[in-house]
C-alpha cells in the first residue's frame, strides 16, 4: 500500500518540482528584463544625474578676411548678435573705407541681419543693407552683403581666437596713427593715445579733438567705449557717442566705432601702434 501511495506521489511530486523552476525562471527573467529596460531609461532612474545642456550654436566672434572686390574685411558680432563689420579700401588693408552695423541672428548655421546700415567714408554716405551668411561655429563666417542698386558684396572670412581670450586695458596701452570717418565728412588722419586705465584722447587732422574711456565687455576680447567729443570743427560738437573697440594683435591695429544714435552717421578709427 504504501509503495503503491509513494509511486503515485512521485510523478505528482515531479510535476510540481518542474512547475516551481519554470516559476523561477520566469521570476528571474522578469528581473533581467526589468533591470535591462531601467538602465537603458535614464529618465526612471531619479537618482542619475541629468546630462549637460546643448551648447547654442551662434556666429558670436571675431573674424578676418576678404571681399570679392579685393577689400580687407574685419568682422566683429557680439553675443547680443550685434554686428560690425569694417572693410577697408580696395587692396589696402591700412586705408579705412567703412563699416557695416547692425542687429543680426544666428540660427543653425546661419546668420542674418535685416536692419544693416553701410556707412562709408570712402565716398560719405549712408545704405541700408541686409546681410546673408553662413558660419561654421568658431570656424568661419562667409556670405554677402547687399544694398541698393543693386549692390551685392560677398565675403570670406576666418575665426580669430584672439576673441576667446580676456580682454585687459593694458593690452590696448600706446599710442595709434591712422585714420578717423565719418559717414558725411569723409576720413582724415589722427592720432590716439591709450591709457593702461581704458581713457583715451585724440586729434583730427582738421583739428577736432575727442576723448572717453574703454571697458571690458563680459564676453569676447572686446571693449566698450565712450567717445565724448569737443567743441567745432569736430561733426558733433559736445556729443558722447558709444560703441566698441578692439586690437588686432598681430598687427598691433586698434579699431574703433561709434555710431550716431539714430544710426544716420558714425564715426569710426583704425590705426596702428609701433
Amino acid at each position: 500500500m504504501l509503495q503503491t501511495i509513494e509511486r503515485e506521489r512521485i510523478p505528482t511530486l515531479g510535476r510540481d518540482m518542474n512547475a516551481m523552476k519554470k516559476k523561477h525562471l520566469a521570476s528571474i527573467i522578469g528581473l533581467a528584463l526589468a533591470v535591462t529596460v531601467g538602465g537603458c531609461g535614464g529618465d526612471n532612474d531619479s537618482n542619475s544625474p541629468p546630462g549637460p545642456a546643448p551648447i547654442a550654436s551662434s556666429a558670436e566672434g571675431l573674424y578676418s578676411g576678404s571681399t570679392n572686390t579685393n577689400r580687407t574685411i574685419t568682422n566683429v558680432v557680439l553675443d547680443d548678435g550685434t554686428h560690425y563689420f569694417f572693410y577697408s579700401v580696395p587692396a589696402n588693408p591700412a586705408l579705412l573705407a567703412g563699416l557695416v552695423q547692425g542687429n543680426g541672428t544666428s540660427s543653425n548655421g546661419s546668420f542674418t541681419s535685416s536692419n544693416a546700415k553701410d556707412f562709408n567714408v570712402e565716398r560719405p554716405g549712408v545704405l541700408s543693407a541686409t546681410i546673408a551668411a553662413s558660419y561654421a561655429e568658431r570656424q568661419s563666417l562667409n556670405g554677402s552683403i547687399s544694398s541698393p542698386g543693386p549692390s551685392v558684396t560677398t565675403f570670406t572670412s576666418t575665426y580669430d581666437t584672439a576673441y576667446d581670450t580676456t580682454p585687459t586695458l593694458a593690452s590696448l596701452a600706446g599710442t595709434y596713427t591712422g585714420q578717423a570717418g565719418s559717414s558725411a565728412q569723409g576720413v582724415q588722419s589722427a592720432t590716439v593715445t591709450v591709457t593702461a586705465t581704458g581713457a583715451f584722447s585724440a586729434v583730427e587732422a582738421d583739428g577736432c579733438t575727442f576723448s572717453g574711456t574703454a571697458s571690458p565687455r563680459s564676453r569676447g576680447n572686446i571693449f566698450d567705449q565712450s567717445v565724448t567729443f569737443g567743441g567745432a570743427p569736430c561733426e558733433f560738437p559736445g556729443t558722447t557717442l558709444v560703441g566698441i573697440a578692439f586690437l588686432d594683435v598681430p598687427n598691433r591695429r586698434l579699431y574703433g566705432a561709434a555710431p550716431a544714435g539714430n544710426r544716420t552717421n558714425v564715426v569710426i578709427f583704425s590705426g596702428t601702434r609701433p
